[in-house]
């Protein structure tokens, strides 16, 4: 199953919503050059001590992923010893469950209702500074001591091969404000992580319990109109340069693989107010592209 494909062994194990010719919508995980129909193993009474209903066979995931990590955990083992172990009821049934990924359409994986655009790199925000700002110190005062981030537009966001239209607005060439379609598009590669438990409305999340809600990451592009957004970000931030699309990949990896990747953060200096310090703080050491 594994053959040529290091992206999708069993060891990363990512879900996401896809469709055939003869299957709508479903939830499915893929290994090797495969797609594991969870619907379909639902339905074989594969989950029967723990998931209840086919929440596999919807157009997307967000009713698998507000179980919660007990949930997750106990698909991705089952999964897991599914591949591994020689079991009769793979020898038997496979044939019913795995799609090959080549006959498959790969859609969102999410219903997404909101989502917020991180500035969360010290480096990447230096580079952007100097380049929006170039006489002044790239990186602003509130920077060093609180997540700065801006709310983007969820209904725009699209998944692989979804065409994008290059946007029009507002340019300041020299003295002059035109109207014209975007000369500066760029794009940024970046992780997007899939928050997947709720919390009630003004009770805010306490910074060490914060990786009870990540369900996944997704690698993300983030299209940018950097002539438009330069007129018009100020003083509030991105709007219509930033939010014509967001391109996510249709594969979620699990954070459960995710962590294996861990490694220690660079030191907070200054440093920050109590309710943002971690009793341990880590990032990945993930390399993408």
């Amino acid at each position: 199953l594994t053959k040529n494909n290091r992206h999708f062994t069993i060891h990363n194990l990512p879900y996401g919503i896809f469709s055939t010719s003869a299957k709508h919508k479903r939830a499915g995980i893929a290994i090797g050059n495969q797609i594991i129909d969870l619907a379909v193993l639902f339905e074989l009474g594969f989950f029967e001590d723990k998931i209840h209903a086919n929440i596999f066979n919807h157009e997307y995931l967000n009713a698998f992923i507000a179980l919660g990590k007990d949930s997750w955990r106990f698909v991705r083992n089952k999964i897991h010893s599914l591949l591994s172990e020689d079991s009769a009821f793979f020898k038997n049934n496979h044939d019913k469950f795995l799609v090959p990924q080549s006959e498959a359409v790969m859609h969102v994986p999410v219903k997404v209702g909101d989502y917020t655009d991180f500035y969360s790199s010290e480096e990447h925000a230096s580079n952007v500074g100097k380049m929006f700002r170039p006489t002044m110190d790239p990186l602003l005062p509130n920077w060093k001591h609180m997540p700065i981030a801006y709310h983007g537009r969820s209904s725009s966001i699209i998944t692989t091969n979804t065409p994008v239209k290059r946007p029009y607005g507002q340019i300041l060439r020299g003295e002059d404000v035109i109207y014209s379609a975007s000369q500066t598009l760029d794009i940024e590669i970046e992780l997007g992580f899939i928050i997947g438990k709720e919390n009630p409305l003004g009770i805010p999340v306490n910074i060490n319990e914060a990786d009870d809600y990540i369900f996944g990451a997704v690698l993300l592009n983030d299209f940018s109109a950097r002539d438009i957004q330069r007129w018009e970000y100020q003083p509030l931030g991105p709007f219509l340069g930033k939010n014509f699309a967001t391109s996510i990949s249709p594969w979620i990896v699990p954070y459960e693989a995710l962590k294996e990747f861990m490694t220690d953060a660079p030191e907070q200096k200054p440093s920050v107010l109590p309710y943002l310090q971690q009793n341990t703080r880590k990032n990945f050491d993930i390399e993408i592209q």
